[in-house]
């Protein structure tokens, strides 16, 4: 893997390039070098051998506190120690001042090496959303704090009647009586309600946990306003503390309603919580403690900038699961010994077996692997490259920046999670009967690959967002600017051998795409639209995972190594041969806006 990564941020994305900017400028080809060695190694050291320790020992509540194995302690401190929860934070409160290239190609190997364990994701999106939305207060007393280590982030959107569907919040937010506007922390209200799926809601692992939470203040009748511009957004702490961020040693109103029993994602704790049920009464009262964040009614705005970090760290993941199934089945396919080679007469049963990678069958599921796997990688960085542009680029670089992670947002949360978790399938297929045995990490690779296709969104989601929003947005400005760069790899390629013809039928899919597009909008009804907004998002996936392939084969062009460029552009060659074909069928649905799915009558079921 690292051989790959080096490739892909040296050769590829040049990132070394970024250090002739002012905000890098104190970085090397050294110093990154030297932040990858060190997460590398602690992901191998106090990670990966406690990967399925913390599958089979699941969080348990005691009645008082959430226990976690203590390889959960140790991992949490040594990745707190590492700096990488301020990687990207300015060196003047603490940061490293990094790329979020390098952040995101750091974090990759704690993925890796245990997903279920987890780093910092939620943790650093909670103090990022923070340092852009907070007060000064906020951010010194929260956000500075989380990148610190002492204490963890969640983000508190689902709540148990409302699933995905944000717009039916019932969490309640009233202001908190006399002296609520001038608290030092923000406007203090109290907040009442439940909610659901919260990744490391409640555990031992920091000093303090600071929730933010969407709510709805009521109106003046004291009714929530309906839909997604009534929700306001709030930070609330596990245990109160005051204006200089020490604790008072009161615990908020908020309280653990159950643990969350998982099919994969078992190291770390998901929760049920309860806001203001009275458990605790912070001042004698119930209702748990929350400061406005922003301005009210504009919650959704602000979480966003965390839930858009979140897709692409969702995306990570997935794709480093997938990387763990494929080296892990490429070495067992090495060492297994079965069946005897095909010759010109058949198979000789008197000849010694021949290890199964061996067969072209083995070789297609690990290529088939390799594609997904390196290419959902290259896509991650890419994306993440892209914003470190829009953070350091000029104007033009920028604006062009925002447009191309609008739309590929969706395409790097979802296109990972689905394929990925392919490839672990692929992985388990390879082992055999073995894979489906605890004996081998493979089964739960996949299952806790699972989750990557519903959580911080799901297929169908995603699919609209891209769909409904992001490609007709600022009149298709996003997906005009991703044509222009596909279009340009296209050239490119074009002039190399041996990429010429993957060239032309990428440029032939895209225009299949923009047709497609067309003609899901050509009669201006939403509902016949995106009935198939899901295969659109997986068509729109493959042809950006072409792109990928090929942009990257025009840089695997020039390695020297003879295994590792043709490594890549076999599968480069296996993803325009197997994959990209996939979209026509995709497409037709979309192009013809088939109905059968919308106008299925329920009780046909």
């Amino acid at each position: 893997m690292r051989t790959t990564l080096d490739f892909l941020l040296y050769d590829w994305l040049d990132v070394p390039s970024l250090t002739a900017r002012p905000r890098f400028a104190d970085h090397s080809r050294e110093t990154f070098d030297a932040v990858l060695d060190t997460c590398q190694r602690i992901a191998r050291e106090k990670y990966a051998p406690f990967n399925r320790l913390v599958d089979t020992e699941e969080p348990r509540f005691d009645g008082e506190k959430v226990i976690l194995p203590q390889a959960t302690h140790d991992a949490w401190q040594a990745y707190a120690e590492s700096g990488m929860l301020s990687a990207a934070q300015d060196a003047d409160i603490g940061g490293m001042q990094l790329p979020y290239t390098l952040e995101s190609a750091a974090n990759a190997f704690f993925a890796k090496a245990s997903v279920s364990i987890g780093a910092g994701m939620l943790t650093v999106g909670n103090a990022n959303l923070l340092m852009a939305h907070g007060t000064p207060a906020q951010r010194q007393v929260f956000a500075l704090t989380e990148f610190s280590g002492r204490w963890s982030g969640t983000m508190c959107l689902s709540e148990p009647q409302a699933g995905s569907s944000l717009s039916d919040v019932a969490t309640r937010a009233e202001p908190d009586g006399e002296g609520a506007q001038a608290d030092p922390l923000g406007p203090r209200f109290r907040l009442r309600g439940n909610k659901m799926w919260i990744s490391a809601g409640e555990h031992e692992l920091t000093e303090n946990i600071i929730h933010l939470v969407l709510a709805k203040i009521p109106g003046p009748a004291g009714k929530l306003v309906p839909g997604v511009k009534g929700i306001s957004l709030f930070i609330v702490p596990k245990k109160l503390v005051d204006a200089q961020g020490q604790l008072t040693g009161e615990r908020n109103d908020v309280a653990l309603a159950g643990l969350n029993h998982k099919c994969g994602w078992r190291g770390t704790t998901n929760t049920l919580l309860n806001f203001g049920e009275g458990k605790f009464r912070p001042g004698g009262r119930a209702g748990a403690v929350g400061y406005l964040v922003g301005r009210p009614g504009d919650g959704l705005r602000c979480m966003f900038h965390m839930m858009n970090e979140a897709r692409i760290g969702v995306g990570l993941a997935a794709t480093m699961l997938g990387m763990a199934g494929y080296e892990a089945s490429l070495d067992y396919a090495r060492n297994r010994p079965q069946g005897r080679a095909m010759g010109p007469g058949g198979k000789d049963a008197a000849q010694p077996q021949i290890p199964i990678i061996q067969h072209a069958d083995i070789k297609r599921m690990l290529l088939a692997q390799k594609a997904y796997a390196e290419g959902a990688l290259a896509l991650a960085l890419y994306n993440a490259r892209l914003v470190d542009e829009q953070h350091t680029g000029d104007e033009a670089a920028a604006g062009e920046a925002r447009l191309l992670l609008e739309v590929l947002t969706p395409i790097v949360k979802s296109w990972p999670s689905e394929w990925c978790l392919e490839a672990n399938s692929l992985a388990i297929q390879i082992h055999g009967g073995y894979g489906y045995t605890r004996d081998f990490p493979v089964e739960q690779y996949w299952r806790d690959n699972r989750l990557n296709m519903i959580h911080e969104g799901t297929h169908g989601i995603q699919g609209l967002d891209l769909l409904g929003r992001k490609v007709v947005m600022e009149g298709g400005a996003g997906l005009k600017a991703l044509a222009t760069r596909i279009s340009q790899t296209v050239q490119r390629a074009g002039q190399v051998q041996g990429l010429a013809e993957p060239a032309t039928a990428l440029a032939e899919a895209l225009q299949k795409l923009g047709a497609a597009t067309k003609a899901a909008w050509s009669t201006g009804n939403p509902e016949e639209a995106l009935a198939n907004a899901t295969p659109y998002l997986q068509a729109f996936g493959h042809v950006v995972l072409a792109w990928i392939w090929l942009d990257v084969s025009l840089s695997a062009n020039d390695l020297k190594d003879e295994a590792q460029r043709g490594g890549k552009l076999a599968a480069m060659r296996y993803f325009f041969a197997y994959e990209l074909p996939r979209i026509d069928a995709w497409l037709g649905v979309v192009s013809r806006r088939e109905a059968v799915c919308r106008e299925m009558p329920e009780a046909w079921f």
